[in-house]
C-alpha cells in the first residue's frame, strides 16, 4: 500500500491518498478541504480514485468530500451511522467554527460497521469502529503493509477530544486500549492531526492514556 499526506486547510487536517501499486486504483480518507489541490495530487500520482473514505463527521474531515465525490463520480463510504447527525449538522458546525464557504450537510453512498472491509485493487483495509471522539467514529487497517489510519481517536502523545458533542473519553480510552493496542506495536498510524507515530511508542509514552 502506498499513500501520500496531505495537511488540508488551516486546521492542517491530515488527507490521505492510498493507493495499489498493482492495479493504481486508490482512495481519499478524510478529504477535509483545498479540492483542487487534492484533485492536482490524484493528477500527478496518476492513479484512479475509486472511492472516499470517512472517519467522522467533522467538518475538518469532510469538507470536501461531497464535492471531490461529484466530481469524480465515487461513492462516499462510511462513517458510522452514529455520525449522521454531525453530518446532518455540517453548517452549523461551519457557522461555529467560522468555516467559509459553508458545507452543505450530506449523507454518504453507504455508513459502515465495524469487521466489513474496504476493497482497493489487491489490498484490503478493515474497519474498526472506535468511538469516544465522536459516536460513530472509524479506524482504517491494512494489516498487510502495517498501516492504520486513526482520525482523530490517537495522536502523537495525545488522544482526540472529548469536549464536543458526542465525545466520551471513558469511551476512548476502551476504543483506544482494546481496538488499537491490539493491532500490535509494530503498526504505524496516520492520525488526522500532526505527526505519525507507532501503536508501541504510544502504548508506553503516551501520557493521555490510561495505564
Amino acid at each position: 500500500m502506498h499513500y501520500q499526506i496531505f495537511p488540508v486547510t488551516h486546521f492542517q487536517q491530515n488527507c490521505s491518498l492510498l493507493w495499489c501499486e498493482a492495479t493504481r486504483q486508490a482512495a481519499l480518507i478524510d478529504p477535509g478541504g483545498e479540492a483542487e489541490r487534492l484533485i492536482e495530487g490524484i493528477t500527478r500520482q496518476q492513479v484512479t480514485l475509486t472511492q472516499i473514505l470517512l472517519t467522522h463527521g467533522h467538518v475538518d474531515h469532510v469538507g470536501a468530500a461531497a464535492q471531490l465525490a461529484a466530481y469524480y463520480r465515487v461513492p462516499m463510504i462510511g462513517p458510522h451511522v452514529a455520525e449522521a447527525e454531525l453530518l446532518d449538522a455540517l453548517p452549523l458546525q461551519c457557522q461555529l467554527l467560522g468555516v467559509t464557504p459553508p458545507v452543505t450537510s450530506f449523507r454518504p453512498t453507504r455508513w459502515l460497521a465495524e469487521g466489513e472491509s474496504i476493497i482497493l485493487g489487491e489490498q484490503q483495509l478493515s474497519v474498526l469502529h472506535c468511538p469516544g471522539h465522536t459516536p460513530g467514529h472509524l479506524v482504517f487497517f491494512c494489516a498487510a503493509a502495517h498501516l492504520a489510519w486513526v482520525g482523530d481517536v490517537l495522536f502523537r502523545g495525545s488522544v482526540g477530544r472529548t469536549d464536543l458533542p458526542g465525545g466520551d473519553a471513558a469511551t476512548l480510552q476502551f476504543s483506544i486500549q482494546q481496538k488499537l493496542w491490539l493491532l500490535g506495536d509494530e503498526v504505524t498510524f496516520i492520525p488526522g492531526h500532526g505527526p505519525l507515530s507507532t501503536i508501541g511508542h504510544e502504548r508506553r509514552y503516551n501520557p493521555w492514556v490510561q495505564s
